[in-house]
């Protein structure tokens, strides 16, 4: 995660040099120039899947992970809270394991983020009160380790999900890397995995994903490396890591985000030289609305088209990864791991980064540093939801080169579910589009062919106002589409037309089942902890026939999920 005025954000280009270009239309996407207006009752937009469609590639569980940084009040105050009343023997807040459970997250990868260049894992294991407090560099806050690995693995079985876990590459490195992983994935035997085993967990944590590093571009990273430099480091420690226990799958650190000078050059040095020992190259992308204090119809418009970026992004990625394998005359892909996605509004945060350095550039401090404070506590908008949902149909339709995702953050750090001190914990609106797609997103995915009319952008240029992407679990019969409505000003109804899904004719009847709309006629209506469920989805008035066939009206800024089944 990235700190002072370097997040990612609805343009390519660094915040401070803004440019405005026009992006490549979505694959399997027609632009229209159909213009409408009023309440679009007559179709001027489709969605189709055609008899020969294509899948895209099966729906990996990991696309739906999300991240637990040791931020602010993400872990403290988040998913641990001894005292809450709803707190179990471990200290872990039942109410938000129950929301984890029902957002349908898979993955969490952990501790970091920034936090884990200036960590020692070590720090976290063994009893509590024998843990030492540390001091955080990346978010200038005292760590009091009352939570580490083996209670993030308990947690984690208890969420039922798998970690991704990384190691720090600012401070420490390969030897570091080498203990941990034989301290949580070693058979009893060895000093390390002996030490997990007398810590209180005998089997084996089986870790498959491991990040080696994060950010490693990035000037505000403890340690941060050039593109050389992080390469010949990766090189080492994957290969380390691989002679361990060559099962694992590991995550290189791509370009912090588009904006930064190496974007692009970094990937293709660091997997050129790290090619046979890796599996992934991690994608971070933040989103906001930059005009979000004046409420700027332009910058609304061009955040909801943020979609247009992702995809450049992960275009520009795979680019440099496929140059990568063929310099090494490889057979195998790497993967893409979006490891850090969704919206932020970074803005906030660099105006209270820039305060923190004017106040710690007056002298010498010695007051000591926060525990958990409140930090990028971001309250999320209707739009916010929308935006997030066509975020999530772009990584569903590149799921063939991203095979791992995970939206950042989980619990109160920019996240879907807030939680209160001693208090309730509540969803976002960003929660909903985010359960529907990890809960019901099955099989395989398909990008569907779409009509639709455009709209202008001061970012990309003309772009279409409608998206959507399409699963289906043939064995299974059940089938999503997700669709959304990027247009900041006018509805448009959209026919939909599912009848060249893989063996429907032999199925007989397609049936519709939950069929959702997530509007708001204010687009920055949020949920709060006082009117939690200010912003939910609303039952969508629609009909299916037989063969698949139906029509629905999406209102400006609006977001839709239809579940079928045969």
């Amino acid at each position: 995660m990235t700190t002072h005025n370097s997040q990612y954000s609805a343009e390519t280009t660094h915040p401070d040099k803004q440019e405005s270009s026009p992006a490549p239309t979505a694959a399997g996407t027609t632009a229209s120039n159909v213009s409408t207006t009023g309440n679009a009752t007559t179709p001027d937009a489709s969605i189709a899947l055609n008899a020969d469609a294509t899948p895209v590639a099966d729906v990996p569980p990991r696309l739906f992970g999300s991240f637990v940084e040791h931020l602010g009040r993400c872990v403290y105050g988040g998913i641990y809270e001894p005292s809450h009343p709803t707190a179990d023997e471990n200290g872990f807040r039942q109410d938000v394991l129950d929301l984890v459970k029902e957002l349908g997250v898979t993955c969490v990868r952990y501790p970091g983020g920034n936090f884990v260049s200036n960590y020692n894992w070590e720090d976290g294991i063994g009893p509590r009160e024998n843990r030492p407090m540390r001091r955080d560099l990346a978010w200038h806050c005292t760590e009091t380790n009352e939570m580490g690995i083996d209670d993030f693995y308990r947690w984690s079985q208890k969420a039922g999900t798998e970690i991704m876990l990384a190691v720090n590459m600012g401070t420490r490195g390969l030897k570091a890397a080498l203990d941990e992983l034989e301290y949580v994935n070693g058979a009893p035997g060895t000093a390390w995995a002996d030490q997990r085993v007398a810590n209180g967990i005998e089997e084996p944590m089986d870790i498959k994903m491991w990040c080696i590093g994060n950010e490693m571009d990035g000037p505000w990273q403890v340690g941060h490396m050039s593109p050389e430099e992080y390469a010949g480091a990766v090189d080492k420690v994957a290969h380390a890591m691989k002679l361990a226990e060559s099962g694992l799958e590991l995550v290189a650190c791509g370009s912090s985000g588009a904006y930064m000078p190496t974007f692009g050059t970094w990937e293709k040095t660091v997997l050129t030289k790290a090619y046979e020992n890796l599996d992934f190259v991690s994608c971070h992308a933040y989103y906001f609305d930059r005009g979000h204090k004046t409420r700027a119809a332009a910058s609304m418009q061009d955040f909801l088209a943020s979609s247009e970026d992702m995809t450049k992004f992960i275009a520009t990625v795979s680019d440099a990864a496929d140059q990568a394998r063929e310099a090494n005359n490889g057979t195998k892909d790497i993967a893409l791991s979006f490891d850090e996605w969704g919206v932020w509004y970074s803005d906030k945060w660099n105006e209270q980064e820039d305060q923190w350095k004017a106040e710690a550039a007056q002298g010498l401090h010695h007051e000591p540093w926060p525990k958990s404070p409140h930090l990028l506590e971001d309250i999320y908008t209707a739009a916010d939801a929308v935006v997030e949902g066509s975020l999530m149909i772009t990584l569903l339709k590149h799921c063939d080169r991203v095979r791992s995702a995970s939206r950042a953050q989980l619990v109160n750090v920019i996240a879907p579910i807030m939680a209160e001190e001693h208090g309730p914990a509540w969803r976002q609106t960003t929660f909903y589009p985010f359960a529907e797609a990890a809960l019901h997103a099955r099989g395989q995915a398909y990008a569907p062919a779409i009509s639709s009319p455009t709209i202008h952008t001061e970012a990309y240029g003309d772009v279409p106002a409608i998206d959507a992407v399409v699963t289906w679990d043939e064995q299974a019969r059940t089938g999503l589409l997700l669709a959304v409505n990027r247009d900041a000003n006018t509805p448009h109804t959209l026919t939909i037309d599912l009848s060249g899904l893989p063996g429907l004719p032999g199925l007989g009847t397609l049936a519709l089942g939950k069929a959702q709309l997530l509007h708001e006629d204010d687009p920055y209506r949020t949920n709060t902890a006082e009117a939690p469920e200010a912003v939910t989805p609303q039952p969508l008035g629609i009909a299916m026939n037989a063969t698949g066939t139906c029509t629905a009206t999406l209102p400006a800024i609006s977001w839709i999920s239809v579940e079928f089944h045969g």
